[in-house]
């Protein structure tokens, strides 16, 4: 199984960070990369992720913005 992000802008249009780590081994991995990279993701413009599991969406979109009260 390989598990990856997708990376959106806010209108849900794909994009390709500087960072794009290709494919992890575990949704774990997966999870703990984009828990330490979102905020350089922020700063390169992508507003949003998906994680999809063998091309399959497992969850997401998932904003990386702050949420707001």
């Amino acid at each position: 199984m390989a598990w990856e992000w997708q990376f959106e802008k806010a209108d849900g249009s794909t994009t390709e960070p500087s960072l794009a780590p290709g494919d992890f081994g575990t949704q774990g991995d997966a999870e703990s990369w984009i828990g330490e990279s979102w905020q350089e993701l922020l700063s390169e413009g992508v507003d949003q992720v998906s994680l999809l599991e063998d091309g399959v969406k497992v969850y997401g979109p998932m904003s990386l913005h702050a949420a707001q009260e």
